[in-house]
């Protein structure tokens, strides 16, 4: 049996703080449906004409409604959606790091290498290794796209690195050194995922 799906319409910003409670990470959705304890659920939301899908399992039911607790994969849909109710969702864009696990190759020492993003924006990315370039080091480059049928060609340089003696997975950060149009078709793409990831409709494997 697939997840229940019950639509949330807030008039405003301010009814999301009023919904949601970070405590125990639930929102309350009111139905007049009869829906049991650990029932899974979907949740088209709307706050103000900003759509997002969240899911979740019901822990609690009253009268008028049941209690969601959200689970772990949509934080970051609730970091995104924080944001936006604060005001800075459209103003940090550029600062926000989408976490999506995209296919990448790229050039190290040895030769080419294989490895995944853990997350990416219009200024930079992170790539997962354990033997990062570098810092300063230029480096390029190819990051598969869902749907997409050619792979994106980015130049960047390695801003900082994490090693396996760290507390992080080891990796490196990456801050891309674009031409246009190059950088307007990467901000076409985090835009397309991010309201993929905001709507569901990302793969699992894709989320990081």
């Amino acid at each position: 049996m697939g997840a229940v799906r019950l639509e949330l319409r807030l008039s405003n910003q301010s009814e999301w703080i009023k919904m949601f409670d970070p405590r125990d990470w639930t929102i309350f959705v009111e139905t007049d449906e009869d829906i049991t304890n650990g029932t899974m659920i979907r949740v088209d939301l709307d706050v103000g004409g900003w759509l997002v899908t969240l899911r979740g399992t019901v822990v609690a039911s009253h009268d008028d409604g049941v209690q969601v607790a959200l689970g772990g994969s949509e934080r970051d849909k609730i970091n995104h959606l924080n944001g936006f109710v604060r005001g800075g969702l459209l103003n940090l864009r550029e600062k926000r790091r989408l976490p999506v696990r995209l296919p990448v190759t790229y050039g190290a020492i040895e030769g080419p290498a294989n490895t995944f993003t853990k997350d990416i924006n219009e200024e930079g990315v992170f790539l997962f290794t354990d033997k990062p370039l570098p810092e300063t080091s230029q480096i390029h480059m190819l990051v598969t796209v869902p749907g997409k049928p050619q792979p994106m060609s980015l130049m960047g340089k390695v801003s900082h690195t994490i090693v396996a003696l760290d507390d992080e997975p080891p990796g490196m950060g990456i801050v891309f050194e674009l031409e246009e149009p190059q950088r307007a078709d990467l901000i076409a793409v985090i835009r397309e995922l991010e309201g993929l990831l905001l709507e569901g409709k990302l793969p699992t494997n894709v989320i990081e």
